[in-house]
């Protein structure tokens, strides 16, 4: 098959390229890295390099593929310009455009969990528009919603709190259950899909591990020599005036913040559990030995 990836070599895109080209599938990833071509022609990948926010540019690199994976690029939070909304719109109403003038067919979109709420998902709010714009093309596109989990590559965010503080804290944590998830366990699912028979219109959720905020700390605190780490829970203001005060766009701290307490209330999982998947192989205990490397180097 011919595939293109979107994402260039980030943390799902990098080993989902690798997988597919080892499987002899010709593949095609996408980057607005001049920088990256090297690294991605040595993978045995194309590289095109350009702006998903350049519609034609899109539609030109998914003519001919049988198949497309489809993601939304991390943006800047502190930059206080960023209408973090009207960004998912852009790139998703791109994507659109482009699987329109490009003939493709099957269609693999990075969704999140949350993405099912029309409110109270805070910043993934974007992602649900991204599945209804997707969701507007013709039926004969087979379109398959990936909606992983919570990362577990986020809680590097909490590295330097935990350096300072000793503890970790946000507004949701304790007792609260995650669904934490790999990203190499997305790459795997998302492969699958691309690569399946065709299949209409479905939703897909992905995970690896389900565990409680208190377990999530412990694991995390004996790889670190900290094995009385914890996790409070704070309130909304205080974690909002947090975030803040270190710098990220007060309109997507608000989202950061209600997103946390869906996580916080079980909103945000509730679909996820009508719809609940086969666990991942990689588990928190794996991720703790690379955190605790992480930590450690940055000390």
């Amino acid at each position: 098959m011919k595939i293109v990836v979107t994402g260039s070599l980030g943390h799902i895109s990098k080993p989902l390229t690798a997988g597919l080209v080892q499987k002899g599938h010709r593949v095609t990833v996408i980057s607005s890295k001049p920088g990256n071509r090297e690294n991605i022609e040595a993978m045995g990948a194309a590289a095109a390099i350009g702006s998903l926010q350049d519609a034609d540019f899109v539609a030109h690199a998914f003519t001919g593929a049988d198949a497309v994976y489809t993601m939304v690029p991390p943006n800047n939070y502190s930059d206080h310009s960023l209408d973090l909304l009207a960004y998912y719109r852009g790139v998703g109403e791109n994507y659109a455009r482009a699987v329109l003038q490009s003939g493709v067919k099957q269609v693999v979109n990075l969704s999140t969990i949350g993405a099912h709420l029309e409110k109270g998902n805070g910043i993934l709010i974007g992602a649900h528009h991204v599945e209804k714009i997707l969701n507007g093309l013709p039926q004969e596109i087979n379109i398959t919603h990936m909606r992983p989990t919570s990362f577990y590559y986020n809680l590097y965010g909490y590295a330097e709190m935990i350096k300072t503080a000793g503890f970790i804290a946000a507004n949701y944590g304790e007792e609260d259950i995650v669904p934490w998830v790999s990203p190499i366990d997305i790459a795997a699912a998302v492969d699958e899909e691309l690569t399946a028979p065709p299949a209409g219109r479905k939703i897909r959720y992905v995970a690896s591990e389900e565990r409680s905020c208190k377990e999530t700390a412990g694991i995390l605190g004996a790889a670190i020599g900290q094995p009385d780490l914890k996790w409070s829970i704070i309130p909304d203001e205080q974690m909002l005036n947090g975030l803040v005060t270190a710098g990220i766009n007060p309109r997507i701290a608000a989202g950061l913040v209600e997103m946390y307490a869906g996580l916080h209330s079980g909103l945000l999982a509730e679909d996820y559990y009508r719809n609940r998947p086969a666990m991942g192989k990689v588990k928190l205990a794996d991720f703790a030995k690379e955190f605790a490397v992480a930590f450690r180097q940055n000390n």
